[in-house]
């Protein structure tokens, strides 16, 4: 954690020293979807598939039009839901753990050249708010499950990313991306006696969040 604070510092710090132009900052909308899981919690599990939605600023970085700054300020769903083989199996209702979040991503962006229509890559820190939590038809006996028992999600989790795209006339984009929060996302449930019944020695590691998302944008002239 403290390399990756460090690494995003030192990336804005060398950014800050660049030719960075914000009066050329063109502003943008973006929506889309996700699919996310979380890393050793509530096994088994299945992923949840929600949607995100925002601004973007691009920020130019040079004067040859291929390197930017992309900041946004996005609404996004994360989570993940209980699986469906087991819930049929034992006649449970499907069991959803949303974490629904305000998101600030930091991205560096690189078009593969000066061409109007090009593709790009991007990746950056993330900084993630939780907006709120909601779980429902946790199944028999996990109980600690529950947001006021062992199953409440982390209030702020940071988290990096990269991913690539499209852009058409450098207005409408399509965007791949892949997001993993670094900071433990169910710090509690570790604790709980449910889960330390199992044995299972993935009860005691970081509950990690996943997210992969594909998100259409448009950027103002």
């Amino acid at each position: 954690m403290k390399k990756t604070l460090l690494g995003s510092a030192l990336t804005i710090a060398t950014l800050a020293s660049a030719q960075i132009d914000f009066n050329a900052t063109r502003f943008g909308l973006t929506a889309g979807a996700t699919y996310s899981r979380v890393q050793n919690a509530h096994n088994p599990s299945g992923p949840r598939y929600s949607v995100q939605g925002g601004l973007l600023a691009l920020t130019p970085i040079g004067s040859d039009d291929q390197f930017y700054i992309q900041t946004e300020l996005t609404y996004f769903g994360a989570g993940e839901t209980g699986d469906k083989k087991e819930e049929k199996k034992n006649k449970w209702p499907h069991a959803v753990y949303a974490n629904n979040y305000l998101s600030l991503p930091i991205s560096f962006k690189a078009y593969f050249s000066e061409g109007e229509s090009e593709f790009f890559a991007l990746g950056g820190p993330r900084f993630d708010f939780l907006i709120n939590q909601k779980v429902k038809n946790i199944p028999a006996k996990r109980e600690d499950y529950a947001i006021d028992k062992y199953g409440k999600a982390n209030k702020f989790n940071i988290g990096v990313g990269a991913g690539f795209g499209y852009s058409y006339k450098r207005q409408w984009e399509i965007t791949a991306r892949y997001d993993m929060h670094l900071m433990d996302t169910y710090p509690d449930l570790k604790n709980s006696p449910i889960e330390m019944a199992t044995s299972d020695p993935n009860v005691a590691k970081k509950k990690n969040e996943h997210i992969i998302s594909l998100s259409l944008s448009y950027i103002f002239e």
